[in-house]
């Protein structure tokens, strides 16, 4: 088992102040969290080391109990878990944390580790060890059940182009409850959605799981998805197209009217800017909406437009 240095994984010394270490912690908070770095399990597993070393050293009470185990957790270890087992404690004052060991393999507390750092089974075998669930009510034995958090559950949840836009809600079905889940407006393509404590139950009384919900843009009828870009083909009549003019168009956001010139050909494309896809981040620019036309030619001409017509084939042919 590891000895973690909390000092070191969030980059501060032993003596720093409580301050210096809020400020860290935010700062690697945010560089690491899970919801930036979608997909990635280094990132995801240095997010959990920074929380668990900001949970022991945020806490003054806390810090001090793992600053006397920090120089004597080896005469512990030597002492029977995972050691040639028999040695003493150096005078280590275990009365700190609930009592000294019992024994040479079967260690008993005088509480509950867990009232002392809280039960986090999502945390490292050195915190749970030392730090975690150890113990029953009174008198708990070290060999026995250890507590563990819940499995996280994955899954896809798939939105149309305009839930993505406008936001909208869905009920799934979890370990046979209905849970109502809402996204905001502005989901993009690859978005992680954590819904926390709502996974598989912990055991011995350990936290569940959490949710993890990826989004899925899927193409429809309407729209086609092109990274950020939204893609709609658009039905233009025959004389709008050879005359010019304006036609209304719905797109995620709303209606709005655009400008036809004189003699636009089929599949010609219209970009609207910033009406298509927001990015991954707030600060990333919306795609852009993208409309190809589709020009109607009439099927059903009256005598009177097919005579029009073929006089109007024969002017343009004198040219």
């Amino acid at each position: 088992m590891q000895y973690k240095d909390y000092y070191k994984t969030l980059g501060v010394s032993k003596n720093a102040s409580q301050d210096e270490i809020k400020k860290a912690y935010r700062k690697l908070a945010v560089k690491f969290h899970p919801d930036k770095n979608p997909d990635d399990k280094e990132t995801e597993n240095k997010f959990k080391e920074i929380n668990e070393a900001y949970e022991v050293l945020k806490d003054p009470e806390k810090r001090k109990k793992y600053d006397q185990l920090g120089s004597n957790w080896k005469q512990y270890e030597n002492a029977g878990y995972g050691g040639a087992g028999g040695g003493g404690f150096g005078g280590f004052d275990w009365s700190q944390f609930g009592g000294p060991p019992g024994g040479s393999r079967s260690y008993h507390f005088g509480g509950n580790m867990g009232d002392v750092f809280g039960d986090h089974g999502d945390f490292s075998d050195f915190f749970n060890m030392f730090f975690g669930g150890m113990g029953g009510a009174a008198s708990g034995e070290f060999g026995g059940n250890r507590s563990s958090k819940g499995q996280d559950l994955k899954a896809d949840l798939e939105l149309s182009v305009s839930e993505a836009c406008h936001g909208t809600s869905r009920i799934l079905n979890v370990n046979g409850k209905k849970l109502k889940v809402s996204t905001k407006p502005g989901a993009y393509q690859g978005q992680q959605l954590r819904i926390k404590g709502k996974g598989s139950p912990g055991t011995g009384g350990a936290q569940n799981g959490d949710i993890y919900l990826k989004i899925k843009i899927k193409p429809d009828s309407e729209y086609q998805i092109d990274g950020q870009n939204i893609i709609r083909e658009v039905p233009v009549d025959f004389f709008v197209a050879l005359l010019g003019g304006k036609i209304r168009v719905e797109t995620p956001g709303g209606g709005v009217d655009v400008s036809i010139p004189k003699g636009t050909q089929p599949g010609r494309i219209f970009r609207l800017r910033g009406k298509g896809l927001p990015g991954k981040k707030t600060s990333d620019a919306k795609g852009d909406l993208l409309l190809r036309l589709k020009v109607k030619i009439p099927t059903d001409l009256l005598p009177e437009e097919e005579s029009l017509i073929k006089k109007w084939r024969a002017v343009r042919q004198k040219k």
